[in-house]
């Protein structure tokens, strides 16, 4: 439906937008318009349809009305405070109280002239309100963690969407959970579940402590605290996470996994992996969303340099041989690995993987998954696929002699196997091995390409900042004297309401060393990985700090983030 467009006279806010010229006449009045009909704040509508940035809005604010301008990020919100005041009038006027000081309520807004809003909280609070001017951006970040600290709040919400979610199961698997089913917990643990959906968090962490009891995501690889509820209810939220994962919730003393399909939608659903381990304080949950969309990427998006891509396909299409992948937990090794499977999935190739556990579902492919306890290990099932004719095998980890023995036979009689190691350089994966009892001769013949690899987080485009540093500096760094002599750019983090902390999303850093001639020899003379690492060097493979520092110039990721995850 067209929005009416009969004038209106704007006063106010508004009219300092315009005549500060951070707003048209026109797109003032349609916002102004817009924003009634959509029953909506009139800021809440300028900043979510991006018509002026949330600080033009405020600093124009305060100068209009002389009310005080705030940094509600260097505030620690007081849950207390905050309880003054229903979730209710909060959501509706998009509010947050921050203090009180006797028979006085301050307030945060991004919009003065809202005094509904103060007469509607002085009513219900019994206090007199004063307005503390904020940004529109910071504001609603500070309400939802508001929301997430207060937990003693959540049943009083609307909980019309987290009472929808439901949790797969098999009618076998069913378990009674009358013991568990307290609403106020159930709903709280689906809103953490969505809340890191909606983020892109790969990780949730449920962690209790002697005096309180927190809940962290880890968004870009680095964990952030995102609620803090009761203490009281630690056990009830880890045995609501058992129930949905179908483990035994009388078992507190030993470590339990198990996975959980949620439902979204009937359409949709979002796998995790869980993780229960007993603390001194009571027992410690891991949960891992396992994204299936992130193996459809595609390689382009996995952050190759044009001549690691090349090296990368040429060797995941040779007809046998080892393509090794390697790096630390929470590395993408998965995705680099999947990502390559998706490019070998065809219908004239038979692939079947063994994983611990399987992260990723991908038709076309033949799954398993290792299960000590019925002696389903890495090896057992590498014999069952050399018994059914494989053209491709992917084994998810090469831990101990007999699985990688098995894996490079498999390498050496006319099989492409794909495999990861836990190690930091793609050099030491070769000492590794040899480490592992596994024949030099073995190694040298099967192994055509290692992968070393790093997640670093992106730097977010709509505020990284270009910083000057000392040219030693850049060089202690690892930077080139060209490079300091040219006036290498670099850029660090300052933060908005678009990233997190500066950064948004990840990109891969790589080193990829195909296995030359020359290294084939080294290995079977016994070469250690430094020796290795120089051959590397010879052959023009850049190791993984070098490849970090193009992508600092670049201007993709940040100096101090490439420290932070190359660790040199």
């Amino acid at each position: 439906m067209a929005i009416s467009t009969n004038k209106v006279h704007l006063g106010g806010l508004a009219r300092r937008l315009v005549v500060d010229g951070f707003l048209s006449e026109a797109d003032a009045q349609q916002a102004h318009q817009a924003a009634l009909k959509q029953k909506m704040p009139f800021v809440t509508y300028l900043v979510d349809n991006k018509l002026a940035t949330a600080k033009n809005i405020a600093h124009a604010a305060a100068q209009e009305f002389g009310a005080p301008l705030l940094d509600i990020d260097a505030m620690e919100i007081d849950p207390g405070i905050t309880k003054l005041v229903a979730p209710e009038l909060i959501e509706k006027h998009h509010v947050l109280p921050l203090l009180k000081r006797g028979k006085r309520l301050y307030v945060a807004v991004s919009d003065p002239t809202n005094l509904q809003a103060l007469d509607e909280i002085k009513f219900h609070a019994g206090l007199n309100t004063e307005a503390i001017l904020v940004e529109e951006d910071k504001l609603t970040k500070a309400i939802e963690r508001s929301a997430d600290i207060g937990f003693g709040n959540m049943d009083e919400a609307d909980f019309e969407d987290l009472d929808r979610l439901e949790v797969s199961q098999d009618k076998a698997d069913q378990k009674d959970d009358s013991d568990v089913d307290d609403a106020p917990v159930v709903r709280f643990v689906n809103k953490v579940l969505l809340d890191a959906i909606k983020r892109g968090a790969s990780d949730i962490h449920f962690e209790p402590y002697e005096k309180f009891y927190r809940v962290r995501f880890r968004l870009d690889g680095v964990l952030s605290e995102v609620a803090k509820p009761p203490l009281a209810l630690s056990q009830k939220i880890a045995a609501r996470i058992k129930v949905m994962s179908r483990l035994d919730v009388s078992e507190r003393r030993v470590p339990q996994d198990g996975r959980i399909k949620l439902k979204i939608t009937p359409t949709k659903g979002i796998d995790f992996r869980v993780s229960t381990c007993p603390t001194l304080q009571g027992e410690k949950t891991v949960m891992r969303i396992l994204d299936s969309s992130s193996a459809q990427l595609g390689i382009d998006s996995l952050g190759y340099e044009d001549f690691q891509k090349k090296l990368f396909l040429a060797n995941l299409h040779k007809p046998q041989g080892m393509f090794l992948v390697t790096g630390p937990t929470g590395s993408g090794k998965t995705v680099s690995m999947y990502t390559g499977l998706n490019i070998l999935n065809k219908d004239q190739v038979n692939i079947s993987t063994v994983e611990d556990p399987v992260e990723i579902n991908l038709p076309g492919v033949n799954q398993v998954q290792v299960n000590e306890k019925t002696g389903l290990t890495f090896a057992v099932a590498l014999r069952a696929f050399l018994r059914q004719d494989p053209d491709i095998i992917l084994v998810g980890e090469i831990r101990d002699y007999e699985t990688g023995s098995i894996a490079i036979k498999a390498a050496q009689t006319g099989h492409m196997v794909m495999a990861t190691l836990h190690t930091n350089s793609a050099p030491e994966t070769l000492s590794r091995m040899v480490d592992m009892g596994i024949q030099p001769f073995a190694i040298a013949t099967a192994i055509n390409i290692i992968i070393a690899q790093r997640l670093a987080r992106r730097l977010c485009t709509h505020c990284k900042k270009s910083i000057d540093l000392p040219k030693q500096a850049l060089l202690d760094a690892g930077f080139a004297q060209a490079d300091v002599d040219t006036g290498v750019k670099i850029y660090a983090p300052v933060g908005c309401s678009e990233c997190n902390e500066g950064y948004r999303g990840r990109t891969g850093i790589y080193q990829v060393m195909p296995v030359s001639d020359t290294m084939r020899r080294m290995i079977m003379d016994n070469a250690n990985a430094v020796t290795l690492a120089d051959q590397a060097v010879k052959e023009g493979i850049p190791d993984i700090r070098r490849s970090a520092i193009k992508k600092v110039k670049e201007g993709i990721t940040s100096l101090e983030e490439i420290d932070r995850v190359t660790q040199e």
